[in-house]
């Protein structure tokens, strides 16, 4: 069985943010927002997984 991450298409990085023009508050506030994207990533993985888990639970997991 294929996994489906396998065939995704790759995806491009987004463009780095020019940080020179920032100020120490704005680059803090980037920051937070990084933890915060951070975070909600790592939910999105773990509620992927969770639900990977379940159908290898239900059908078993696939043989590589």
């Amino acid at each position: 069985m294929m996994n489906p991450d396998d065939i995704d298409p790759l995806r491009s990085q987004p463009k780095r943010l020019d940080l020179q023009p920032l100020s120490v508050k704005e680059l803090h506030d980037y920051i937070a927002s990084l933890h915060d994207e951070i975070t909600r990533a790592e939910n999105m993985i773990r509620q992927k997984e969770s639900h990977k888990n379940g159908i290898e639970a239900l059908f078993g997991a696939p043989k590589r």
